[in-house]
């Protein structure tokens, strides 16, 4: 077989066409990890960043969010250090890799202002361009995370974004991905999803379509053998934790075979990025925050008679934390900001230092917005000029949506499927049969977070898309962390959590990438 187009040679003793030669050795059968590293926005966890707490022995999570598009810019970038090729090269289906690479990869990048070449849109019925891409992306990002250790690895997807789960999964398993992650919904047909991919089966997932009938079902498909063109043997299922936000719905989840997942994350409101709406009528602070209740604070010896582990996120961030956490029952703790602000973050370098900057001074700002997100999700926002959390900047942008992860599907009044979005144009959202109210505020946070690791559109008009930037709201940690200097690293997150040193993993593989 010959290597895709681009690609740098495979390395030696990894058999090309035999997905099952990339498995590793399951790290989580010794044990579960005590730290779990969150999968933050759209490739500020990506691999660098999860390849290094992995190395340490906890769980480094790369985000599976928009990893079509980040793997399609990238390559229009010129992959100039060849990492992304190098990945795709030990694709087990080599024809697939070279007609992704065929459409996007631009030798040297393309000319400073010219516009991304756009990228296949989800939808009920996804092209094969797309479903490839999807593929692809999640198995380099996985792939590249793994490289070089025998540390646990997972990814992160939104449950809302339910029509590009089965091939993003995919990927991230033929990659050898060892947990899957899911918040911002129920993931009740994950377990099965993933009974199902380990076999390469084919597979349907429920997805809800506002305005249809109770008793009308939407799905999207996917089969493993019809994209790939070939029988692979089976693969290796990951374990499944649930990222949810209440009692109630980890018992919902535990109560059956068929949903029940492999433990559970249990996020409070401080934790970055989307969070549960309050229990109860909505109130807001002063500032526009929601306020959450008693109600709203979990039960946890109650999740911690389900019999599954679970760990802790949200304001989590220091030994006393790490120990209370584990005095519950808890397996341990998951820990967002503190790594997306470390070096390994995939974060845009001037833009985490900048965030560093005035975190360090105590003037950042991290507000819990409830009408940002087109999601309707409660959504931290880290305010920071220059970024659409100003105001200014929020009004200058046109709005578009060009990327559509956050796009609900909708039924039309003749009973075809349609797809909206609050932060679109107004006339269009109405158009579609939206609320008004909806728009009032809401930003794109597609594009802004993609812009957030400096891989956002350029225009042809030459405007650039400015990031939007989400942060947890616990910031204590930083003193300790960054001490007299300025900056510090993953390792140096969990050293301070469990007041270890730590050391990598030797390399497993031959000629690992730095």
């Amino acid at each position: 077989m010959t290597n895709p187009v681009g690609c740098p040679a495979d390395r030696p003793g990894v058999r090309r066409g035999h997905p099952e030669t990339l498995l590793r050795t399951r790290p989580a059968e010794a044990g579960n990890p005590v730290i779990i590293q969150g999968g933050m926005g759209v490739g500020v966890s990506g691999w660098r960043l999860a390849r290094a707490v992995a190395r340490t022995g906890q769980l480094g999570v790369v985000s599976g969010v928009a990893l079509d598009a980040l793997l399609a810019r990238r390559l229009q970038d010129g992959d100039p250090d060849g990492q992304v090729r190098r990945a795709l090269a030990r694709f087990p289906v080599p024809a697939l890799a070279s007609r992704v690479l065929k459409r996007y990869f631009v030798p040297g990048g393309l000319p400073d202002g010219k516009p991304y070449r756009p990228i296949p849109r989800l939808g009920l019925r996804p092209r094969r361009d797309g479903l490839e891409l999807a593929v692809l992306g999640n198995f380099v990002e996985v792939l590249l995370a793994t490289d070089g250790h025998h540390g646990p690895v997972g990814v992160n997807y939104l449950e809302k974004i339910q029509m590009a789960t089965p091939a993003a999964v995919y990927g991230a398993m033929l990659a050898g991905v060892d947990y899957v992650l899911m918040g911002a919904g129920l993931p009740t047909g994950i377990p099965r999803l993933l009974d199902a991919l380990a076999e390469h089966r084919p597979v349907r997932l429920s997805v809800a379509v506002q305005g249809a009938a109770t008793d009308q079902q939407f799905h999207v498909s996917f089969d493993p053998q019809d994209l790939l063109g070939v029988t692979p043997e089976r693969v290796r299922r990951p374990r499944l934790l649930a990222i949810v936000s209440s009692t109630t719905l980890a018992t919902y989840l535990a109560r059956d075979d068929t949903t029940r997942p492999d433990g559970f994350v249990i996020e409070s409101p401080v934790a970055g990025g989307h969070s549960a709406r309050p229990r109860g009528a909505l109130r807001l602070s002063p500032d526009g925050e929601p306020v959450y209740g008693p109600r709203d604070h979990v039960d946890l010896p109650k999740v911690a008679a389900l019999g599954l582990p679970f760990w802790i996120a949200g304001g989590q961030c220091g030994p006393a934390e790490l120990s209370a956490a584990r005095a519950t029952g808890a397996a341990g703790v998951q820990i967002g900001t503190a790594f997306a602000l470390c070096r390994e973050s995939g974060l845009d370098t001037a833009l985490r230092q900048r965030l560093l900057h005035d975190a360090r001074r105590g003037t950042l700002v991290v507000r819990n917005h409830a009408g940002v997100s087109p999601t309707g999700f409660p959504f931290k926002v880290a305010h920071l000029p220059g970024t659409t959390a100003d105001e200014d900047i929020y009004a200058d942008r046109p709005r578009l949506c060009d990327l559509g992860y956050l796009r609900s599907p909708y039924q039309q009044p003749d009973g075809k499927v349609g797809y909206r979005c609050p932060a679109e144009p107004v006339g269009d959202y109405l158009r579609k049969g939206g609320a008004v109210e909806d728009t009032v505020g809401s930003r794109c946070l597609c594009n802004g977070l993609v812009a957030a690791v400096g891989l956002g559109q350029r225009r042809p008009d030459g405007y650039r898309e400015p990031a939007l930037l989400t942060l947890g709201q616990d910031l204590a940690f930083l003193p300790t962390l960054v001490g007299d200097g300025d900056d510090y690293g993953a390792a140096d997150v969990v050293h301070y959590l469990l007041g270890t040193s730590v050391t990598a993993e030797p390399s497993v593989h031959s000629t690992p990438m730095p």
